[in-house]
């Protein structure tokens, strides 16, 4: 059994560790409240803003424009949203098992990483890293989304990258954060117009006329619909990466409740052995005397 010494010197020392967590779980309360009203607040927009621009091109018929089509590069390219700190259970180990679990070959893979700790961990895996913006993340905002989304439509239209996927934490609730990969570009028509016609609404399918023409209305839209879904991504990673720091600070500050307690049992009973091992010691001293 440990001694007394060791044992306390222990205790404190979980003690200390459970007074960070505890402090780490408030700010991330704090910080969870204000992102979270953020989430909620643009998620319904940006679900309708995907709903819409593929509606507008299941109803566009036949359109021949390089968003429609693809890239001519075999290469994807793969947005991938971290957080830059740890402490935060599997948020970010999620994400990097997405992209790992996506089915693409390494180096067929061009990552564009928002958050260190999605570059870190899969450059050791030996994925490209194209470009890494570890600042959007802190404090994210629609121009970062603007200048990500101009990025990869360039990488895009110049046969760097074939297609476009977004990897991101989606935010249910405080508990329930989903890992998700998001395809943007390019945008399957075919496959839109086919799953508008199981919705049993007839008149989802009726074709839809351009101004001034489908290719150029397509060739303004698309980079506003890709840069706000960039940037609702953003916005629900906040979320979900504070409510997991909660969460996991919370069971951290459990944990260290529990070993402190089983600790203090252990202490009580190395002082209980030692002074009955002090009595016992003294009673066999007076005997001897006696």
């Amino acid at each position: 059994m440990a001694s007394m010494r060791e044992i306390k010197r222990r205790r404190g020392s979980i003690q200390s560790t459970q007074q960070i967590t505890k402090a780490m779980k408030l700010v991330a309360t704090v910080k969870l409240q204000k992102a979270r009203q953020r989430a909620e607040n643009s998620k319904p927009y940006f679900q309708y803003m995907y709903k819409t621009v593929t509606s507008m091109l299941a109803k566009a018929g036949t359109v021949d424009h390089p968003y429609l089509k693809g890239g001519s590069s075999d290469r994807v390219g793969i947005v991938v949203i971290t957080s830059n700190r740890g402490l935060a259970g599997g948020y970010n180990s999620n994400i990097a098992k997405l992209v790992q679990a996506s089915g693409y070959a390494k180096e067929n893979v061009r990552l564009y990483t928002v958050g260190k700790k999605g570059t870190d961990m899969l450059s050791r895996k030996g994925y490209e890293v194209a470009e890494n913006y570890p600042d959007v993340i802190e404090e994210p905002t629609f121009e970062d989304a603007r200048k990500l989304s101009e990025r990869l439509l360039q990488d895009f239209t110049n046969g760097e990258i074939g297609e476009i996927y977004v990897a991101y934490t989606e935010f249910k609730n405080t508990v329930v954060h989903i890992p998700k990969m998001v395809k943007l570009l390019p945008i399957d028509a075919d496959e839109v117009q086919e799953e508008t016609s199981q919705a049993n609404d007839m008149d989802k399918l009726t074709l839809m006329n351009f101004e001034p023409s489908e290719e150029e209305a397509i060739g303004l839209l698309v980079p506003k619909y890709v840069t706000s879904i960039l940037y609702g991504a953003f916005v629900e990673a906040v979320a979900s990466e504070n409510g997991a720091r909660m969460q996991a600070m919370d069971s951290a500050t459990n944990n260290a409740e529990e070993i402190i307690n089983d600790l203090e049992l252990k202490y009580n009973r190395a002082r209980q052995g030692a002074i009955t091992q002090e009595l016992t010691e003294i009673i066999a001293g007076a005997d001897a005397i006696g």
